[in-house]
């Protein structure tokens, strides 16, 4: 409605504003307008309408109803407001009284005058609030009924203030937003003061928890420091602080006052500060404390608490490790005996009146040995990072091992001897030998390792039995352990007369500290001759048992392949293999049909193959068998060495060879063993050791190896007693050993070594003879003048096999060399002749030389 009347106030002052132009009577301008008044509608003559407007001008010059407003004539009108009907505003009478036309003119019905309201003031104050419009000085004022008969609020004033309230409305919606802007911008700028709060907040917290961490470590170093004055203090006090307790009681507290007073530290000062106060230390190691006894703080080694001694106190940076001496005497009641008084001494005790004897059967107790220099029983050691090479005894210590530094390669050598009250199956047999502890030790029969590495084992064995079958030796690793395996075994036949038979056992594989070789004979049935139970094995050997070991410096690779055992009867026979074990298997492998073994580098490698055989026919006695080694270079197979083995007639033996050789990359190595042609072979293949192949292989940068036959000349012959062989070499020439030439003062005997290393030798000779007994020797001697040769190792071997055509004796030995060191064999033939050694075929030495 607001807008309807606005839009109608604005119509009729344009058209109040465009009569001045046809000015008649009493519109003309200059003349004074008749006053208006709003007169009420009279009922029943205008339609009644609550929201209808009605407007009418009363012209005091006409009176009564019929009268027509100067404005309603159409002479001089023009324009819209000749249309419009006459105006006339009217003011609601205060009391309605009066009805029709008996109503007075100008009174109301209640006798009060009608209040008269002239329109120009009006218009000119409803006007003053709106829009001016050009050419409109004049205004209308209109009432608006409300109710039929009523009018409360006059028209013009409820538009002038609904166009306020509306006013007032859009400048609070802006007071109401700028508001809420500023409201925002207070809370976003609270936010960021929150989150700066909270920050420096954290940072203080922080900064606190540094400073309590500062505090902490100041006076942890504090107590060290007080902790190191107090020992320094009582470093020459009386060890027996028991009973001197009260007479250092007083010392104690003067000393410990001294303490706080000399090393006072300001709990406020830094870390870093307290640690500039200690020079020196800061470089100990984890073995080392800072000593404080010198005009200067350095590092000095803990000390170590000796057997008999209980820690006190561990090695800190600031303190030496602190040990007292355990009272036996006090701790353990009754350890001497009623009779005996017992009394302490530092790391053990003594009984007065206890005799050898008594501490013989272990009268100091478990953990204490006697000590026979003082006379006194000792707490027993132990081996703390250091492998234990023998345990403690009642009358001796522990010995551990000590680090070695051995460096490449290290030889060891011993001597076999048979167990006592041992019996088949299993036969042991003890090794014995001199060792510092450092690489092997003997215990109980067995070698014990205290090194990791690789081992090339060789066990030089001459015996007689009278079993009605083999006997087997065997070479075995950790025998008493579940996960125990046989490296090695070659079977001894049974003989006719029980002559004397020499054999050779070798293997290969990697050990680790603790791991035990034994040695066994073992006999395939339990029926031996009454007469000849006990196995006789030959005393006179020189250094049976030998070994080589290679650090896993050298690069060195061990592998044992087993052999397929054949299900029928050969003669010429190419055996297959299975691995085992290998400790590279990108070095060494074997080919695709298992017949070889194939290097991926150059190096060298010394094998051997022991193979078990069952043979049929006199040809196998007589003719006997070739064991051959062949390499296949760039597709060419060449031999390099055999091995010969009298046969036997319905009888179980074995077939050995051994040997040295330079390899290249790609090349292979294989095996063939060649029969007579009468001869029906079979050939045996297990998981006991029997029919293994064994290899060691080491590059050629700590390697090399020579190869060199019997030379037919200067062959020894007939009563030959510790006859030289004379050798031609067949491989070619290595830097590091060399057979002695024309300049040399023993040209073709001895094989000279210019570098230090470790040498290990394999000699073959296949010869006939009619001693009772043939001895193989190697001997060493130096370069120096007028040095003697010493034996290295000695085989012996007894009779010809009785229709046996050749005999054969075999040697294998490790041994340490220097630069100069020479060594040649000799042949001795006790009680009759020697009548030939083959030059052809089976008789070689080879020589592997690794650095140490």
């Amino acid at each position: 409605m607001a807008v309807t009347v606005l839009f109608f106030l604005v119509y009729i002052a344009g058209i109040v504003g465009n009569t001045s132009g046809s000015c008649r009577g009493t519109r003309c301008p200059g003349r004074p307008i008749a006053p208006y008044t709003i007169v009420h509608p009279q009922h029943g003559s205008v339609r009644e309408n609550p929201r209808t407007l009605t407007a009418e001008v009363f012209v005091p010059e006409c009176a009564g109803r019929g009268c027509r407003s100067p404005l309603n004539g159409t002479e001089g009108c023009k324009g819209i407001e000749c249309r419009l009907p006459p105006l006339s505003t009217r003011v609601k009478p205060r009391q309605g009284g009066c009805h029709g036309d008996r109503c007075p003119t100008g009174i109301d019905g209640g006798g009060g005058r009608v209040t008269i309201v002239k329109a120009q003031d009006r218009a000119e104050h409803v006007l003053r609030d709106l829009p001016e419009r050009e050419g409109s000085p004049f205004g209308i004022q209109l009432t608006c009924d409300v109710k039929p008969g009523s009018n409360e609020v006059p028209s013009e004033d409820a538009l002038v203030l609904q166009l306020r309230l509306a006013k007032g409305q859009e400048k609070l919606v802006e007071e109401l937003q700028g508001q809420q802007t500023e409201i925002k911008q207070l809370q976003s700028k609270l936010t960021q003061q929150q989150s700066t709060l909270v920050a420096q907040q954290r940072e203080i917290l922080e900064q606190q928890q540094r400073m309590f961490e500062q505090m902490e470590q100041v006076k942890a170093q504090y107590s060290l420091l007080l902790d190191s004055v107090r020992h320094v203090s009582f470093q020459d006090a009386h060890k027996d602080l028991e009973g001197h307790l009260d007479s250092l009681r007083p010392q104690t507290r003067s000393h410990e006052r001294e303490a706080y007073t000399m090393h006072k530290v300001d709990m406020d000062a830094s870390v870093m500060e307290v640690g500039r106060a200690l020079p020196g230390c800061g470089s100990c190691r984890a073995d080392e404390y800072c000593d404080f006894t010198g005009e200067w703080a350095h590092c000095e080694k803990c000390t170590v608490c000796l057997p008999g001694f209980f820690l006190v106190s561990q090695c800190s940076i600031h303190a030496d490790r602190m040990c007292q001496d355990r009272d036996e005497c006090l701790e353990i009641q009754n350890l001497c005996g009623a009779q005996n008084q017992c009394l302490n001494t530092p790391g053990g005790f003594r009984c007065t009146g206890m005799s050898v004897k008594e501490a013989a059967a272990g009268m100091c107790g478990h953990a204490y040995f006697y000590n026979s220099e003082l006379e006194e029983c000792q707490a027993c050691s132990e081996c703390d990072s250091q492998t234990e090479v023998s345990p403690c005894t009642a009358m001796t210590d522990t010995v551990c091992a000590s680090p070695s530094d051995t460096g490449l390669s290290i030889s060891w050598s011993g001597d076999v001897t048979l167990a006592q009250g041992s019996e088949f199956p299993n036969m042991e047999l003890h090794i014995q030998g001199n060792s510092d502890g450092s690489l092997v030790s003997s215990t109980s029969g067995q070698l014990v390792f205290h090194q990791h590495g690789l081992v090339w084992v060789d066990h030089n064995l001459a015996l007689r039995h009278g079993c009605r079958s083999f006997v087997q030796a065997c070479l075995r690793l950790n025998a008493s352990e579940e996960g125990g395996r046989d490296l090695s075994g070659v079977r001894v036949e049974q003989r006719e007369g029980k002559s004397l038979q020499s054999i050779s056992v070798s293997g290969a594989s990697a050990v680790e500290p603790g791991h035990m070789l034994s040695l066994f004979l073992k006999s395939a049935s339990h029926h031996c001759n009454p007469d000849n139970e006990k196995v006789h094995l030959e005393t006179s050997l020189v250094a049976p048992f030998s070994l080589l070991w290679l650090s896993h410096d050298t690069g060195a690779v061990a592998m044992t392949a087993q052999a397929v055992a054949s299900a029928h009867f050969h003669t010429n026979y190419r055996p297959t293999f299975r691995t085992s074990s290998i400790s590279d298997p990108y070095i060494v492998s074997l080919t695709h049909d298992n017949r070889g073994v194939r290097f991926t580098e150059k190096g060298t490698v010394k094998f051997v193959l022991q193979q078990a055989v069952y043979s049929m026919g006199q040809a196998c006695v007589s003719e006997g068998f070739y064991l051959l080694a062949n390499v296949n270079r760039n597709g060419s197979s060449a031999e390099l060495t055999r091995a010969f083995k009298p046969g036997v007639h319905y009888r179980d033996t074995s077939i050995s060879l051994s040997a040295a050789a330079t390899v290249d990359a790609g090349d292979t190595l294989s095996f063939e063993i060649l029969a007579p042609a009468q001869c029906n072979v079979r050939y045996f293949g297990d998981d006991s050791g029997i029919s293994m192949l064994s290899l060691v292989w080491i590059p050629s940068a700590v390697s090399s190896s020579i190869s060199a036959t019997v030379s037919s000349k200067g062959l020894p012959f007939g009563a030959v007693r510790n006859k030289a062989l004379l050798f031609r070499q067949t491989s070619p020439p290595v830097a590091q050993v060399e057979l002695a030439g024309m300049g040399h003062q023993h040209p073709h005997r001895n094989f000279v070594f210019k570098e230090a290393g470790t040498a290990s030798v394999a000699l073959d000779l296949r010869l006939i003879h009619s001693c009772s007994m043939i001895k193989v020797s190697l001997h060493k001697q130096a370069r120096q003048q007028g040095s003697q040769p010493a034996a290295v190792a000695r085989q012996v071997g007894g009779q010809m096999p009785e229709g046996s055509e050749w005999a054969t004796v075999a040697l294998r030995v490790s041994f340490p060399v220097h630069n100069g060191t020479e060594v040649f064999a000799t042949v001795d033939c006790v009680r009759g002749r020697l009548n030939q050694i083959a030059h052809d075929v089976g008789s070689s030495i080879t020589v592997l030389w690794t650095a140490a």
